[in-house]
């Protein structure tokens, strides 16, 4: 298996990879294979090479919702590194591999509306589209028609409708579909316009957010209240924002002020005291402190509140 996957990826072959380098918090161990693909051909080979092998494989995006295991990953993690952006008019298709943050500085100076929420987000296309990653009230199914994805090794595409996209979900959070494109249908705007509301959303996010330190960004989905008895008991416990009462969602960061945890820490994990939705890495931490930061927080949001938070961070 070594000397196939030597054979196709050269120096982007890696064994025994630090996946600390390869994920935004800077925490994980070593994966036993580690590939860079830049064609669909090379993934579809790197995935054929692993299956004939028995060995299990992952794919992976930016890294910037996912915390490794400090034991690392017993096999192949194949990391899509296709970030080509493509412009017709004012339909976009971007690779899985292309940084939301790029895609939206491109179609900005393209005078094209609909993804200025994007520039604050750290991940990449596919793993924007599969969690349905949005902030500053977009979402990233609001502007996309379509995506290319590998499924059971064949080429084929989704409609938005198809995608079946919820609160940070999507179908394909629960296939073994791979994204490989995406494609946008935004709308012509001013450029100014565009770029002052991109400037104000990067200002908010470094007001509001740890940039400075290791993050997976937000760790827990916001609490979706699902009918009035249950709106109603937690009011008896807390008061509760009008806008969120409106909205019936609670957000886990107000959840967790609530609770005065900000500034808690495990080991070298700490609930930021910026957002309490954020965990960081003060430079020391593992998985395992993390994993415990976790487990408080959700602990004590249902003792306290009978709320149950739910990860939106990935485990691996």
């Amino acid at each position: 298996m070594n000397d196939r996957l030597k054979e196709i990826f050269h120096n982007r072959f890696k064994e025994n990879e630090l996946m600390s380098k390869h994920t935004n918090f800077r925490i994980g161990g070593p994966a036993k294979y580690f590939v860079e693909i830049k064609s669909i051909e090379e993934l579809q080979k790197a995935i054929l090479i692993a299956t004939e092998n028995g060995v299990c494989f992952v794919v992976l995006g930016g890294g910037s919702n996912l915390l490794v295991s400090d034991s690392g990953f017993d096999g192949l993690v194949i990391q899509i590194a296709m970030r080509e952006i493509t412009m017709n008019n004012n339909r976009v298709q971007a690779d899985a591999g292309a940084l939301m943050t790029m895609l939206s500085r491109k179609v900005g100076d393209a005078c094209l509306s609909g993804l200025e929420w994007a520039i604050t987000l750290p991940g990449t296309v596919g793993g924007a589209v599969r969690g349905n990653a949005g902030c500053f009230g977009g979402e990233t199914q609001d502007c996309l028609v379509e995506v290319q994805v590998l499924s059971n090794g064949e080429v084929s595409n989704k409609t938005n409708v198809e995608l079946m996209f919820g609160y940070r979900n999507s179908v394909i959070k629960h296939s073994n579909d791979i994204i490989l494109s995406a494609t946008f249908e935004l709308a012509f705007g001013d450029c100014g316009a565009i770029k002052q509301k991109m400037e104000s959303n990067l200002a908010h996010r470094k007001a509001s957010q740890p940039i400075d330190a290791g993050s997976a960004g937000c760790m827990f989905k916001n609490f979706e209240i699902e009918d009035d008895t249950e709106l109603q008991r937690i009011l008896k416990k807390c008061d509760v924002p009008s806008e969120m009462i409106f909205a019936r969602r609670l957000s886990a960061g107000w959840i967790i002020d609530q609770l005065d945890l900000k500034g808690k820490q495990i080991g070298g994990a700490k609930i930021s005291e910026k957002h309490g939705n954020f965990l960081v890495n003060t430079g020391t931490a593992t998985a395992d402190d993390v994993i415990q930061l976790i487990a408080l927080i959700k602990t004590r949001a249902r003792n306290e509140f009978g709320i149950q938070l739910q990860e939106e961070v990935q485990l691996l």
